[in-house]
């Protein structure tokens, strides 16, 4: 029988706690909630790790806007992979993109080979890339372990369509992880339709930046 995981988006040690205690089973961890996520700092990353006993994956994202970035940018995303390696983090999560939203594959393969024995999830740059089922066959091919995607709409409700038929195509190559608008109230939706290992949510319910315990043991248990 297969099982079914969550991973929650924590944007500070507090949510990351409480989604250990209300039985997620993993937290991806980041900065900056406004701008969709950002590289959290060492700081937050060390005092985590030392609250948590499930897997944490760690953003790796300069900045908020595009997914297209500068020399510089690469070069700190490569040495904060480096760095955070030793913090005893589980894996990592980012996307590269060029200028016409295509996948950067060169820039892409090089932080997975750095991030390695780690697994990579190429995370929702993906939601705005062009074609985006050779878009899958690219991500595949640079060696990541999971998509993170709304179905390139602007919740996962929105793009059931997409998202199912990406994960007919992935088949068991890479799993496809819905994440933007997930909830209790749809994610048996999306396990009926898609019947995916994870599902990704924030579980903020209030318009803070705190995850909502409530959420997290509700989506955990419509996954049973």
């Amino acid at each position: 029988m297969k099982k079914y995981h969550i991973e929650i988006a924590c944007f500070n040690p507090e949510s990351a706690v409480i989604a250990q205690k209300n039985g997620a089973n993993r937290v991806e961890l980041c900065d900056e909630m406004i701008e969709g996520g950002t590289t959290p700092s060492p700081e937050a990353v060390i005092a985590t790790r030392e609250e948590l006993t499930i897997d944490m994956n760690v953003m790796i994202r300069p900045r908020g806007g595009n997914f297209v970035y500068s020399d510089a940018e690469f070069e700190q995303m490569k040495q904060e992979i480096k760095e955070y390696k030793k913090l005893k983090v589980d894996g990592f999560v980012f996307g590269i993109l060029n200028n016409d939203n295509s996948i950067n594959v060169e820039r892409n393969k090089e932080l997975v080979f750095l991030a390695r024995p780690l697994p990579c999830t190429f995370h929702r740059a993906f939601d705005v890339v062009t074609d985006v089922y050779n878009s899958l066959e690219t991500v595949i091919d640079c060696g990541f372990k999971t998509i993170l995607t709304s179905g390139q709409e602007p919740n996962v409700v929105e793009g059931i369509t997409v998202l199912e038929q990406l994960a007919k195509k992935a088949g068991n190559r890479i799993i496809i992880m819905p994440g933007g608008g997930v909830r209790s109230s749809n994610v048996t939706l999306l396990k009926e339709k898609m019947n995916t290992t994870y599902y990704h949510s924030s579980a903020i319910t209030d318009g803070t930046e705190i995850a909502d315990g409530k959420e997290i043991k509700a989506l955990v248990t419509n996954l049973k």
